[in-house]
């Protein structure tokens, strides 16, 4: 999984659609995706990857960094 972010809905759209096209180009990937409509959001779908473009705004609302992060200790835990 990737994610990655752009500035703005029209950076959002123009990464995701560069991307698209370079896999299929240089390895002859064909991607779904998902999003591209509104821009704040693209989810490809590369097979082996999945990649996330998003607005710096919506990837903060998301999170999706901290479903591969540790869990968090408490306090007073000793693992």
């Amino acid at each position: 999984m990737v994610v990655a972010s752009g500035r703005s809905t029209r950076q959002v759209v123009a990464i995701a659609e560069k991307l698209v096209e370079r896999l299929k180009a240089g390895m002859g990937v064909r991607c779904r995706t998902e999003g591209a409509d509104a821009g704040d959001w693209v989810l490809i779908d590369a097979g082996d990857v999945i990649v996330h473009v998003f607005r710096p705004e919506v990837r903060d609302f998301y999170q999706l960094e901290k479903m591969w992060m540790p869990p968090a200790r408490s306090v007073g835990d000793s693992r």
